[in-house]
């Protein structure tokens, strides 16, 4: 019997190993060292292409024929409406650009070292959803920006086109990008959206039955949910951020329906769900052989 205040062992820590406070420091420096270093060097290549980057970024907004802009008129931007302030602009972008590469590059390395510095700390089901849950949001979070990098010239154009004839428009470096991130950002965690309901799903908050009968009311709250985060505003924009939310949505409720349906079905069978704890062993039945030998 174990002494009253002694810490239980845990199912997949049977000897009840633990690590003490100053390990703990060293590896999480041991883990921001690897997480720096890997932001380093994804950075210093994001430098060594980082014009390419900025063509590729700016191209769109460039080509837009029917707007003139107030900068001075260059081979990769005709119309004028990129500029850069003042003397340490050029350099700035630049390094943000590089940056944001940089982390893009890095991803793999510094998202690896936090699940590595913390699922020692987790139970063997939460270690696999959280691995189920990275593998998913990855691809979502990078299919949300891409999306948004397909949207962008549209949108930079759909605003150019409210400048008035007698106005030129100028676009400074620094909003610009904050723009686009803003952008990238905010799709790419609305594409999360349906992967927390999965994991809600999972873990027995949301059922898929509640689901289905809140149909109607999440797709509307997608909509106005949309409307709200889109930095432009406009209805384009925010059918574009819409629609395949509630294309996700619809999976998602497919993927919990197919879940609940699987749990009912272990449920129906006598065995335990995943989330279900064994009865404790006061309420298992008692033979009476036992209690003779309890006896003796």
């Amino acid at each position: 019997m174990n002494v009253r205040g002694t810490p239980q062992p845990r199912e997949d820590n049977p000897h009840g190993a633990t690590m003490p406070l100053r390990a703990h420091l060293r590896e999480l420096r041991s883990r921001l060292t690897k997480v720096g270093l890997s932001l380093l060097a994804g950075s210093g290549l994001g430098w060594a292409v980082h014009d390419r980057v900025i063509a590729a970024l700016t191209g769109p907004a460039c080509r837009i024929g029917h707007v003139r802009g107030v900068g001075a008129a260059t081979a990769a931007c005709p119309n004028g409406l990129l500029v850069l302030q003042g003397a340490l602009s050029p350099l700035s972008f630049s390094f943000k650009v590089a940056l944001v590469v940089g982390v893009l590059l890095s991803s793999p390395v510094w998202s690896y070292q936090v699940w590595a510095f913390v699922a020692p700390g987790l139970y063997r089901r939460e270690r696999r959803y959280g691995l189920a849950f990275t593998a998913a949001a990855v691809p979502l979070f990078a299919a949300g920006a891409a999306l948004a990098y397909t949207v962008f010239p549209k949108t930079i154009e759909l605003l150019a086109s409210f400048t008035p004839s007698s106005f030129g428009l100028v676009l400074p470096g620094e909003e610009f990008l904050d723009f686009f991130l803003r952008m990238v950002v905010v799709f790419g965690l609305s594409f999360q959206f349906p992967l927390l309901l999965v994991v809600l799903n999972l873990v027995g908050v949301v059922s898929a039955a509640r689901l289905r009968r809140w149909w109607r009311i999440i797709i509307f709250l997608i909509f106005v949910f949309a409307a709200v985060v889109v930095p432009t505003g406009d209805p384009l924009t925010m059918l574009v951020l819409a629609v395949p939310i509630c294309l996700l949505f619809l999976a998602a409720l497919g993927i919990c329906s197919l879940h609940d349906r699987r749990k009912a079905g272990r449920e129906s069978d006598g065995l335990l769900a995943d989330d279900q704890a064994s009865p404790a062993p006061s309420a298992l039945p008692i033979d009476s052989d036992d209690l003779v030998d309890a006896g003796r």
